[in-house]
């Protein structure tokens, strides 16, 4: 048996064990693992975000192990098992990829993403959003609902017009905004924001990822910012906005620059 298969059967038997005779493991349900399994998925998520791959290592066994958890209980109620989860996992595939394991042609990504979709239809979707998680959150929703509309030629064709649309809504929004109504302010904010989802899918950016990678520039600034002002003696909250704007700006130069 080659090493791989020694590890994962290594690992297939902790788990059983942990289950047999571990308090804590013992006690889990699918329910009590859920978020656990959320918090896990966004610990990657993170260091993926960070390129750190020391803990995209680390955090990819840990979901691992909630797989093979999820598996276990599967078994216990007689619902299935591992191995049927590898080989439905497998027979789907190879199913969705005719044209690696069939005789169909693409030209390119976009064709195979179609093809995908096609293929879905048949399998009994009655629409091509219902593939789409109703817990993602809201910005990757936004996009993953775009992305399926796309595939079935319910798609702007250039970035240009997709801006306008942006602009529009940034027009309605204000128009919201002037008549104080706060439901349509709302409404019209998101609006706003599903077009700017949009807009970074034809400028091949992940809108998610684009404002998480902001939330750590704006943290990571904010922090030095408290550090620079505590170094001074003086409290952010004793400062006026012109003071922290300054100093602000003078973190901003420093992390550019280092």
């Amino acid at each position: 048996m080659d090493p791989l298969s020694n590890s994962f059967l290594a690992l297939v038997k902790i788990m059983d064990e942990l289950r047999e005779q571990c308090p804590w493991d013992k006690k889990q349900t699918i329910d009590t693992l859920r978020p656990l399994t959320i918090e896990e998925t966004y610990e990657l998520a993170d260091a993926i975000t960070d390129h750190d791959w020391k803990g995209i290592k680390e955090e990819l066994g840990d979901i691992l192990l909630h797989l093979l958890f999820y598996a276990k209980i599967g078994s216990e109620q007689n619902q299935f098992n591992l191995q049927e989860v590898i080989e439905g996992i497998s027979a789907k595939l190879v199913h969705r990829h005719p044209h690696i394991y069939g005789d169909v042609k693409v030209a390119d990504e976009e064709d195979v993403k179609r093809n995908w979709e096609k293929l879905k239809m048949k399998e009994g979707k009655k629409s091509v959003l219902s593939g789409v998680p109703p817990s993602l959150p809201a910005i990757v929703k936004a996009t993953r609902i775009q992305e399926k509309a796309k595939q079935v030629g319910f798609e702007w064709d250039k970035k240009e017009d997709v801006w306008k649309k942006v602009e529009e809504e940034m027009g309605e929004l204000q128009e919201a905004v002037a008549g104080g109504k706060q439901a349509e302010i709302e409404d019209e904010f998101g609006d706003v924001l599903f077009s700017l989802a949009n807009y970074a899918r034809f400028l091949h950016i992940d809108a998610e990822g684009s404002l998480e990678k902001t939330n750590k520039k704006f943290i990571r600034r904010f922090q030095e910012m408290e550090t620079v002002a505590m170094s001074s003696g003086k409290a952010l909250s004793a400062m006026t906005l012109e003071e922290m704007d300054a100093i602000w700006n003078q973190v901003k130069i420093q992390m550019r620059n280092s």
